[in-house]
């Protein structure tokens, strides 16, 4: 696995990338080489700077290969780094900050890969304004007991819940056993806010199927449902983004499909080998996801009566700052009874 090979110089967006190692294998189980993660994200390149354009991005690396040491960097480095390459200063729940990668190009994507990089995971903002998301995206992870399909069905109910408030949602595929949706919105409100009616939108699809569908936080209170990760919408949370490569032995890839298709998609099909021929041929689904910002008014009303009805926040992930209106992070198997 150590790569030996001698070191290329690829021209991507006007600027001189150098691939080193480019016969390291990456995916040991897939064969798939250092070169091939590189060139697979020059062949999705539309896809993915639609996805990565101008959004401050965690970068997770795995410098020797999926099996080797994995790390997520969040800052670029002061030094060794092209003068062309482009940071965005975000701010951490903890009140530190950093510059991350923030791409303007595809050549920021191929650096990125020629660092190690598998996985992107931009953040839900834009450089411009990087406290008010622009994105605000629903996460439905399968619990034990459910598989991919019921993630599909749950991803239905949230179609059928944006129809009825006359927005479009853009479906993908996880890379594994979820689904994610994401909305364009427009970037007039608070990351606080926009977590905020994400609940208050998962807490509506709660309510019409609790058959499928939780809200809880605690893994012991979430049964075999699909949950509506609603803190991937808490700063400093990010998803793989549309067409970011997974770390897994399947090689799969975050990717984006049409409603129509998505109750017969399969995950697994959707990897390094086929998502760019994919893509060549029947072009992006998320072509149009720019095209009509949303006003998340009619979430933030729902959050409200949801308020007035008892049904306040719930729990941040443990590594964030006790919000204000918070309950308690105490799982209930562990609280005592004047918690």
């Amino acid at each position: 696995m150590g790569g030996t090979s001698r070191a290329v110089e690829v021209e991507v967006a006007g600027h001189t990338v150098r691939l080193s190692s480019p016969d390291r294998v990456i995916y040991p189980g897939r064969g798939f080489t250092k070169a091939d993660v590189f060139h697979y994200y020059l062949a999705v390149g539309d896809g993915i700077m639609r996805a990565l354009r101008h959004r401050p991005t965690t970068l997770q690396r795995f410098p020797e290969g999926i099996e080797g040491e994995m790390f997520f960097q969040k800052r670029v480095p002061a030094r060794g780094v092209p003068p062309w390459v482009e940071t965005a200063r975000i701010n951490f729940p903890s009140g530190r900050s950093a510059d991350e990668l923030c791409p303007a190009d595809l050549a920021h994507v191929a650096w990125a890969a020629q660092m190690g990089t598998i996985v992107f995971h931009p953040w839900p903002v834009r450089s411009a304004d990087v406290d008010r998301p622009d994105e605000l995206r629903i996460d439905l992870d399968p619990q034990p007991g459910t598989d991919f399909a019921d993630a599909v069905v749950a991803a239905g109910e949230v179609r059928a819940l944006l129809d009825e408030l006359g927005v479009t949602g853009w479906p993908k595929t996880s890379g594994g056993r979820g689904v994610h949706v994401y909305l364009r919105i427009q970037p007039r409100w608070t990351f606080t806010e926009v977590r905020r009616a994400t609940i208050a939108l998962a807490r509506e699809l709660e309510r019409r199927r609790p058959d499928l569908v939780t809200t809880a936080w605690w893994k012991e209170q979430r049964g075999a449902h699909v949950f509506v990760d609603y803190n991937q919408m808490a700063r400093d949370r990010t998803i793989a983004c549309a067409y970011s490569l997974r770390a897994n032995a399947r090689a799969t890839v975050s990717t984006p499909v049409d409603w129509g298709e998505l109750p017969d998609v399969d995950p697994d099909d959707l990897h390094l080998g086929s998502v760019p021929a994919r893509l060549a041929e029947r072009g992006d689904p998320h072509a149009g996801i720019d095209d009509a910002p949303w006003d998340i008014t009619p979430l933030l009303e729902w959050a409200d009566r949801d308020d007035a009805a008892g049904s306040g926040d719930l729990p941040y992930p443990p590594d964030h700052p006790k919000m204000p209106g918070e309950p308690k992070r105490v799982q209930p198997s562990r609280a005592r009874p004047d918690s």
